[in-house]
C-alpha cells in the first residue's frame, strides 16, 4: 500500500514527534508501505523518509521545483518527483496513494489535509485519511472539527470517516484494514 504522509518541516519542540515519525517510518518499511511525502530532508519529513529507508523500504517524495532549489530536497529516495506547485504536488501525492496519514505539522500539513479530506467529501477521491495525534498535538482542531459538525457546517459522516489514533502503529493497523 502507498501511505502519503503530510507532516511538518520543522521537528517541534518535543522529541515526542521525531520519535513517532521514525517509529512509524521503521513500520511503514516494515510492513512493506511505500511512503508517499512531500520530498523534503527537513523537519519530520527527512526523518520519516530516512527511518523508512533505514530499514530498506521504499520512499516516493513528490515536491515543487522551487522548494528544490532551496536544498531542502532529499536527494536520496527511491523516487523524487520534481512538480510544478504546491497544488500539483498535493494531486500527485493523491494520486499515488491508497490511504494519507496527518502527523503534526504547521501551516503546509493543515493546507495539505484539508484539500485531501475536502476532495473526499467532494467524492473526488475515496482514499482512508488517519491522523496521528502525537501528544494530543491535533485535539484543539478536533474539536474544531466536531463544532463544525455540531453547528451544522460538516456532516457527521465525514468526520466519522476520519480516523484518529496517537500511536502509529494503531493507525496503520486501522488504515490496512480499510
Amino acid at each position: 500500500m502507498n501511505i502519503a504522509v503530510f507532516c511538518g518541516s520543522a521537528t517541534g519542540n518535543n522529541s515526542v514527534y521525531a520519535d513517532a515519525a521514525r517509529e512509524l517510518g521503521m513500520l511503514l518499511a516494515q510492513r512493506n508501505h511505500t511512503l508517499v511525502y512531500g520530498g523534503g530532508n527537513i523537519g519530520l519529513m527527512g526523518i520519516l523518509a530516512d527511518a523508512v529507508l533505514s530499514q530498506h523500504g521504499k520512499v516516493i517524495g513528490v515536491i515543487p521545483g522551487f522548494l528544490f532549489e532551496k536544498e531542502v530536497g532529499h536527494t536520496g529516495l527511491s523516487q523524487l518527483e520534481i512538480v510544478g506547485g504546491m497544488h500539483e504536488r498535493k494531486k500527485r501525492m493523491a494520486d499515488l496513494a491508497h490511504a494519507v496519514i496527518m502527523m503534526p505539522g504547521g501551516w503546509g500539513t493543515l493546507d495539505e489535509t484539508a484539500e485531501i479530506l475536502t476532495w473526499r467529501q467532494l467524492g473526488l477521491i475515496n482514499l482512508p485519511v488517519g491522523i496521528l495525534n502525537i501528544n494530543s498535538f491535533y485535539n484543539p482542531l478536533l474539536e474544531q472539527l466536531q463544532r463544525m459538525t455540531n453547528e451544522g457546517f460538516l456532516k457527521p459522516v465525514y468526520l466519522n470517516s476520519v480516523i484518529i489514533e496517537n500511536s502509529p502503529a494503531r493507525l496503520l493497523d486501522r488504515l490496512s484494514l480499510l
